[in-house]
């Protein structure tokens, strides 16, 4: 919706509140005008109702007023008498018309000292319940929200299984744009796995203010732009739009700002010309060739602390999509070659023999004496040390897979060599050609909602011929530090300013998902619990500065508990 439309959609909830509630606020002892100004009303309402003033800001709060709406219209009912269960059944189901057949059939007494506190326990644990649900939403939405990391895009960096905490307030919290939703979940309703939201009515993008702007090595926290919802085994699935604080949370590091000008080259990324110089926490790692020339076991290799490592299967045309789901487990990538086949990479330890079997799949292994291995430059070259190893070559992918990569028309670049790019910066106008117009074509039809058609060689935005555009935002580029194994930038390209979450600040806990709970003093990484994502230096784990507070907490309430039991 546009600002106008909103402007009229809020002037109609004004009038449907006066002609509903116009002989209550009369009844109450106001003037019947006072219930057609807006915002004054709310307040006029709350001092009717007896409660805070604050709760008038709560109403115009999106998602949280979803909760807020259906309290006060219980409680205007109460207010003059109404306390039935039946009143107050009606009064929700009917979304607060129920009011009006009370404004317009009943003779109302006000009840000015009504007394506020529930009468039952069961109301009291539901009055309980609704504040602290309100509360959670303001500062999940607001605040700061958690958030787990699903994928190895940031591995050594953060590690699948680490649970954070994102800061909203440090780049701005973005307010709602879907307006009506389930508080405090994402897309979908855990468990019965329905959608969580509806489209419309969608507000425009606004951000509050930040203490700080998104920098070049920030993790960050975003909405994917393209959120493509794809069926692993069919890259043809297609999109499922959404709205953008709908679409999924991607974690990656930014490597560029708006403004800057990206190149990569064999995998390593400049900016500006200069090579991106990286924090010291960062744990960049490439996919590396390792060839063995001996024997080299894998408890050798873990005390190195190289565990990512991978086996690659030819799997032939002609395959079945209940073969796919069965071995879907073990996968942890594949692409689809020019023949049909699949290329599908797993890890060491490959697939069960008894499971191909039994699924009549034929995989054809690559590999023979080597091996792929995610490695960091320090680790490689510990690698290379290791006695039974005879190569170890950094995997480079050549110019000359451009198709691949963002943005598509580039036949020679690749995943390691692509570019210069220029980020596009809000107010700067470039030229258009049909040339260029691939970099700007989501960023104008999508991001910036423009009518966007291609004729012939004519460029038209909003129905006129256009030769230059104006960005109205700033856009980012993004990539994992796991640089074989991050969907990032690389494939789909900028990511828009309102699209920002905020900032990974605290890993809270983390949770080996290879480790079995039997074998909790692995499943639980303690050394991570509680360390600061960003700083410089070593993570340091601020967990039993944490458990002693706790402790200190505890034994001190006990005191004042049994102090005052004896006054």
């Amino acid at each position: 919706m546009t600002l106008l439309q909103w402007f009229i959609f809020f002037l109609a909830v004004q009038v449907i509140h006066f002609l509903g509630t116009w002989k209550l606020y009369q009844k109450a002892g106001r003037k019947p005008w006072e219930a057609a100004v807006p915002v004054y009303n709310a307040v006029v309402l709350m001092k009717i109702i007896r409660r805070s003033p604050w709760w008038t800001i709560l109403l115009f709060v999106p998602i949280v007023n979803l909760i807020m709406f259906p309290v006060v219209w219980v409680e205007t009912l109460r207010s003059f008498g109404k306390n039935t269960t039946t009143d107050t059944v009606l009064g929700v189901v009917t979304l607060g018309f129920y009011i009006y057949y009370i404004n317009y059939t009943q003779e109302l007494n006000y009840l000015p000292e009504r007394d506020l506190k529930p009468k039952s326990k069961s109301g009291d644990t539901v009055s309980s319940l609704l504040f602290a649900v309100v509360v959670a939403t303001i500062v999940h939405t607001y605040v700061i929200q958690p958030f787990t990391i699903p994928t190895a895009s940031l591995e050594k960096t953060l590690l699948i299984g680490d649970f954070l905490f994102v800061s909203k307030i440090h780049y701005g919290a973005r307010t709602p744009i879907t307006t009506i939703g389930a508080p405090m979940v994402h897309d979908s309703i855990p468990v019965v796995n329905v959608k969580s939201y509806s489209n419309w009515p969608q507000l425009p993008y606004f951000r509050l203010p930040g203490f700080e702007k998104v920098k070049k090595n920030d993790i960050v926290v975003f909405n994917w732009p393209t959120d493509t919802l794809v069926d692993w085994t069919n890259p043809n699935s297609g999109l499922v739009k959404k709205p953008i604080d709908k679409k999924m949370n991607y974690v990656k590091r930014c490597v560029g700002i708006a403004g800057d000008k990206i190149e990569v080259k064999n995998g390593i990324v400049f900016v500006n010309g200069q090579e991106l110089k990286l924090s010291d926490r960062a744990r960049v790692q490439y996919n590396y060739t390792v060839t063995k020339n001996g024997e080299v076991s894998a408890a050798e290799l873990e005390k190195l602390g190289i565990t990512d490592l991978t086996k690659s299967y030819t799997l032939a045309p002609g395959f079945t999509n209940d073969q796919l789901q069965a071995i879907r487990y073990y996968v942890k990538g594949y692409k689809q070659l020019n023949d049909g086949s699949l290329y599908i990479i797993t890890d060491l330890n490959g697939i069960p023999l008894n499971l191909l079997t039994e699924q009549q799949i034929k995989l054809t292994e690559g590999g023979g004496n080597s091996f792929v291995a995610n490695l960091t430059f320090e680790k490689a070259d510990k690698l290379k040390k290791m006695a039974g190893i005879a190569s170890v070559e950094r995997v480079i992918s050549e110019p000359g897979n451009g198709g691949n990569v963002f943005p598509g028309n580039q036949p020679n670049w690749s995943q390691d060599n692509m570019g210069p790019i220029s980020i596009p910066k809000e107010g700067e106008t470039v030229q258009l050609t049909k040339e260029n117009l691939p970099f700007y074509k989501l960023i104008i039809g999508d991001y910036e909602r423009n009518d966007l058609k291609v004729a012939g060689n004519d460029i038209i935005i909003n129905g006129k011929t256009a030769t230059s555009y104006t960005f109205k935002q700033n856009y980012y580029w993004m990539m994992g530090d796991n640089r074989h194994n991050s969907l990032d930038s690389r494939y789909f390209g900028f990511v828009p300013e309102d699209h920002i979450v905020g900032k990974p600040v605290l890993i809270w806990m983390s949770i080996d998902q290879n480790e079995k709970w039997s074998n909790i003093s692995k499943k639980i990484r303690w050394d991570r619990m509680f360390t600061t994502v960003g700083g410089d230096g070593e993570p340091v784990s601020y967990f039993k500065y944490f458990v002693g507070l706790l402790i200190a907490y505890f034994v001190f309430d006990y005191f004042r508990k049994k102090k005052a039991v004896k006054a």
